[in-house]
């Protein structure tokens, strides 16, 4: 098997002289030995950008390396051989501490949304920063009223009352605590392969082992994923849905605080949820008298193109909503929506955030929704998100290495296996070719249980002449 092979160099340089041609089809080329020309052939293609950044004079990246290793938490950890010193952006391109651009397919795990240092955006936050960068809500400021407004404008039926946080994983504790005030339950039902964050409660929602250490997670109960590569039920998303009803009957007391997932699983490798579940699945959650809760970290903010929700795919209205990443373009933001009922429930104690609807944060979120807007980001989501999506299945009809090509909008995902049968995880070829495309100018991001999909969450002005390219690079792979 491809996969056994002692290293990755050695299984891509050896694969044209050792290899069976129907094996051979399982790589997208010999990369090693064509690598500078394909670089050269990549900047030809590479869309002309009219930015060039100020030369770096900061430390070398062993110099960073090297107090990252001293000084920070050695559970931090990073992507590439040789790790990428990033010292500037501009809209969907980084650039390293020698001056060369690479195109942003990750964009900061889906975070980045308006494109990195939008002029609006940075604009909002420097002139609010100016004025008064921090008071705290116990004062009147319009810059939180402001953004809380047009977050709720945003949102279906009566979801309108909004409390600021400052990331997703604090978003989804606080909706989570909310469901199990408001329902006066324990219990929340969350998919395996799920990923909610990496706090107290979070961490027992999310559902991969990578991401759980060994501490106390209760009242949590994991369903099966309805995942259409994957699952047992392929894309028949009401027999999954049936699994969540066994749960209830036979995992609780028959009454549940709540259900919560998202509409793409991001970190799990880009699943979207089988059609039809959802609608079985809130419905279910009703009847036991919980709460449905949509976490819209990722695939939130017109990242999925058709919608500018994720959960709208899916023809479902939750009770509660939490948003984080592209909220803010950047700038550490998260919030949740739910309605005026169920937000009472935080009046029975103090329920405070020191930071949470800081004035310069939501300035920024503001200035956000203004430019999905202006720019029409959300259309242009789908429609090279499509596009792109088309291209990358032509590439899985070509190559046996590709497994799975998912997603919508400008959340996709590659699945990569070295069997197309069995779909075992090709998680040594993921990281050699993902490397080599960061040699040759274009950055993506990995994800799933295995480590072997890539994820594509570029920022939404993400343009055709983009997508070309990072089609070509694959192609040339």
């Amino acid at each position: 098997m491809m996969h056994r092979f002692i290293s990755v160099r050695r299984l891509f340089s050896e694969t044209k002289c050792s290899l069976p041609c129907q094996l051979r089809r399982r790589c997208f080329s010999q990369v090693a030995r064509n690598e500078i020309d394909n670089r050269d052939d990549l900047v030809r293609k590479m869309p002309p950008f009219d930015y060039s950044p100020p030369p770096y004079t900061g430390p070398s990246a062993d110099e960073i390396l090297s107090k990252r290793k001293e000084y920070l938490s050695p559970s931090m950890f990073y992507f590439y051989t040789k790790p990428l010193n990033i010292v500037d952006g501009r809209m969907q391109y980084l650039f390293d501490d020698k001056g060369r651009r690479y195109l942003d397919a990750f964009g900061g795990i889906a975070t980045v949304c308006c494109g990195h240092c939008h002029p609006d955006v940075v604009e909002a936050i420097v002139n609010q920063t100016k004025r008064l960068q921090h008071s705290t809500v116990l004062y009147l400021n319009h810059a939180i009223a402001d953004f809380a407004e047009a977050l709720a404008n945003k949102l279906p039926g009566n979801l309108k009352v909004v409390f600021f946080t400052n990331s997703g994983t604090e978003a989804n504790e606080l909706a989570m605590m909310i469901a199990r005030l408001y329902t006066g339950c324990h219990d929340i039902i969350s998919l395996r392969n799920a990923y909610h964050g990496n706090a107290a409660a979070t961490m027992g929602a999310t559902a991969q082992s990578n991401w759980k250490f060994n501490v106390v997670q209760s009242g949590v109960h994991h369903a099966l994923n309805p995942d259409p590569y994957r699952g047992v039920f392929g894309s028949d998303g009401e027999k999954y849905a049936k699994d969540v009803q066994d749960l209830i009957q036979f995992g609780t007391s028959g009454n549940v605080a709540g259900f919560v997932s998202e509409a793409i699983q991001g970190v799990g490798g880009i699943i979207e949820l089988a059609p039809g579940y959802l609608p079985a699945v809130y419905s279910t959650i009703k009847k036991a008298g919980g709460l449905c809760i949509a976490d819209e970290v990722q695939a939130g903010f017109a990242r999925t193109g058709s919608h500018f929700w994720g959960f709208e795919n899916h023809g479902v209205v939750p009770d509660i909503v939490t948003m984080a990443k592209g909220i803010g373009n950047g700038i550490p933001l998260g919030a949740v929506v739910t309605t005026p009922e169920i937000a009472e429930v935080l009046t029975r104690r103090s329920y405070f955030n020191t930071f949470g609807g800081n004035p310069v944060c939501t300035s920024g979120g503001l200035a956000v929704l203004k430019v999905i807007e202006k720019e029409k980001l959300q259309e242009n989501a789908f429609v090279v998100g499509t596009s792109l999506k088309e291209r990358l299945t032509a590439l899985k009809n070509k190559y046996d290495l590709i497994g799975d090509v998912r997603g919508r909008g400008l959340m996709l995902g590659v699945e990569l296996v070295t069997d197309q049968k069995l779909k075992t995880p090709a998680k040594l070829e993921t990281i050699h070719v993902m490397d080599q495309m960061k040699e040759l100018g274009v950055l993506v991001g990995k994800g799933g249980f295995y480590g072997n999909v890539f994820r594509i969450t570029p920022p939404l002005c993400f343009t055709k002449e983009d997508a070309d390219a990072m089609d070509y690079t694959m192609e040339k792979m």
